[in-house]
């Protein structure tokens, strides 16, 4: 038994050197130095990543994701060449557009056949080829794309790869390994070392004080959060600050997170934007595309845009109407405005009045969505506000949603009872991505149940099987709730506001409207899993409580939820 050392063995030793946790893959012919490499791993008992196979590409770029959205570690993915990158594009996108980083490897072959000494495989020169290099594939939805052209250079390409994919911005890089490359002879270096955490970035103290001045003489701050959730420090962080200083907290324009607890008594939700107008203070904390159009600023007040990386290289357009940026890690900028507050001689005290008058609000906002979710109990279909209901009865209280739908969105966002720290994530960029995103939250939080929200249309654009598979074949029980209204209810919307008086309102003829879609609860019968579908309100508790009793005893679960709307 030969043991080899090339640069399959020098990709994995970088990967070792990053902290990496997995090698999410779906895999291609390229990939055999890298299996060598695994295989040699595990007979020599060595410390390393794990390996996840996968059915599709996309899949593997949304487990990583969603694993690292949850866990904040750094995984990789390889992919094969040309196709495998197309597929996974549409992942690739959402993770740069989510700011994850991820390091995606695919490759090639440069030599054809037509070197005496390496045999090469013929699919490369008759179809896999990609003129400029495969790079150029992804190199708009990726932060940094390349070629690693040497055996040499190899190692560290990929250790700089893994490095700039945790700066800020952060974002998925990707690294063009040609075969012939990999299959060279390497020497390791003579002094392998951990590569470091990338620094976090802190804002200015000149800043943190002219900001900590702002919130001190406001009258009316406000709150809008998207994006804070992403690090449970600055969940914790934030909800220091809106106590302090007793600011209520919502929904900003594109919540992808769980930001702030939704039974906090300073939480409105999405109804804190009718309080804008007369707000002297707007904070934007995570907010990359706080109101539309973009200009159209709701307040006179001041704004004041938090985040590590406000102004988005990914947007072709953004304009927030900022009057001021603290740049930093978000909960190291919120820390320090709590600290300079307190300093000042801040307390939570001092603005009670205020506190009680948005406790007050709290509580008329949640009455009325607990009143309207019971009225729809007795109806005869299932309105979407009838399965939300049944979800807050039937689910744990440490429950993580993964949701991905359009038209009930919205009423998700404000209605689900998120209160936890990474209860809640969106995946964003094109739709196809929440069942992958949802496995790999659970591979990050396997104690904890997982529950993918889908609306029909969504759910079609998934991998389906792939998922499925994947989620047995890792052993990553989830629970999958399909919100079949049977239509792509966001073409008819769209349709009809540019139309509202056209021929096809008048003569009731649609296109891309209707779904014919199967009973999606039998689709994991193949893979031993529980399904149901439900028709009636009355039914609904206990078909999510018979789901989580199979997603306990460790088996995936679909509800197929037919809704009136």
């Amino acid at each position: 038994m030969k043991q080899y050392c090339d640069g399959g063995e020098a990709i994995l030793q970088a990967f070792r050197n990053l902290g990496l946790d997995y090698i999410i893959s779906s895999p291609g012919s390229e990939w055999s130095p890298v299996w060598e490499a695994l295989a040699r791993q595990k007979v020599n008992q060595q410390p390393g990543p794990r390996y996840v196979d996968c059915w599709h590409e996309t899949l593997a770029v949304d487990i990583a994701m969603g694993y690292t959205q949850v866990t904040g570690r750094m995984q990789a993915v390889l992919l094969h060449a040309g196709a495998g990158l197309l597929q996974g594009s549409a992942g690739i996108h959402s993770a740069l557009l989510a700011e994850v980083p991820m390091v995606i490897l695919s490759g090639e072959s440069v030599s054809f056949g037509e070197d005496p000494k390496l045999a090469i495989e013929p699919q490369w020169y008759r179809a896999l080829s990609i003129i400029g290099g495969p790079q150029r594939l992804v190199e708009p939805v990726t932060k940094w794309a390349t070629q690693a052209g040497s055996v040499h250079t190899l190692y560290e390409h990929v250790v700089r790869a893994g490095e700039m994919a945790q700066r800020t911005p952060r974002g998925p890089v990707y690294l063009n390994v040609p075969l012939e490359v990999m299959l060279q002879e390497w020497a390791p270096p003579e002094h392998p070392h951990q590569i470091p955490p990338a620094p976090a970035i802190r804002p200015n103290d000149s800043d943190v004080e002219k900001i900590a001045e702002l919130m001190i003489n406001s009258r009316n701050p406000i709150i809008l959060a998207d994006a804070a959730g992403r690090d449970p420090a600055a969940f914790s962080a934030l909800i220091e600050l809106a106590e302090l200083f007793g600011i209520p907290v919502g929904n900003g324009g594109g919540v992808s997170f769980a930001n702030f607890p939704k039974d906090h008594p300073l939480f409105l939700g999405s109804a804190i934007h009718s309080f804008l107008r007369d707000a002297d203070l707007v904070l934007l904390v995570g907010c990359k595309a706080p109101w539309y159009p973009p200009s159209r600023k709701p307040t006179a007040g001041t704004v004041v845009a938090i985040d590590p990386n406000p102004l988005k290289g990914t947007m072709v357009y953004q304009s927030q109407q900022a009057d001021h940026y603290l740049e930093g890690e978000i909960a190291a900028s919120l820390q320090l405005l709590v600290e300079a507050a307190k300093a000042a001689g801040i307390s939570g005290a001092k603005h009670a009045d205020r506190r009680d008058n948005w406790q007050r609000e709290h509580e008329r906002i949640i009455a009325a969505q607990l009143g309207a979710e019971a009225a729809t109990k007795r109806a005869d279909k299932i309105e979407p506000l009838a399965l939300v209901g049944a979800l807050r009865e039937a689910m744990p209280a440490d429950a993580i949603y993964v949701e991905e739908t359009i038209t009930h969105s919205g009423l998700l966002q404000q209605h689900l009872p998120c209160s936890q720290p990474q209860s809640f994530f969106r995946p964003g960029g094109g739709l196809g991505q929440g069942l992958g995103v949802a496995l790999g939250v659970k591979l990050g939080a396997p104690q904890r149940p997982v529950a993918a929200l889908i609306g029909d249309g969504s759910f079609l654009y998934n991998p389906v099987v792939q998922a499925l598979g994947a989620s047995k074949g890792c052993g990553l029980p989830i629970l999958i709730v399909v919100f079949n209204n049977g239509q792509y209810r966001a073409m008819q919307t769209g349709h009809l506001h540019h139309y509202p008086d056209g021929v096809a309102q008048e003569a009731d003829l649609w296109h891309g409207v209707a779904i014919d879609g199967p009973d999606y609860a039998e689709l994991g019968r193949p893979f031993g899993f529980h399904g149901q579908r439900v028709d009636k309100p009355g039914e609904l508790p206990d078909a999510v409580r018979g789901a989580m009793r199979a997603v306990q005893d460790g088996k995936s679960a679909i509800l197929n939820v037919v809704l009136s709307q």
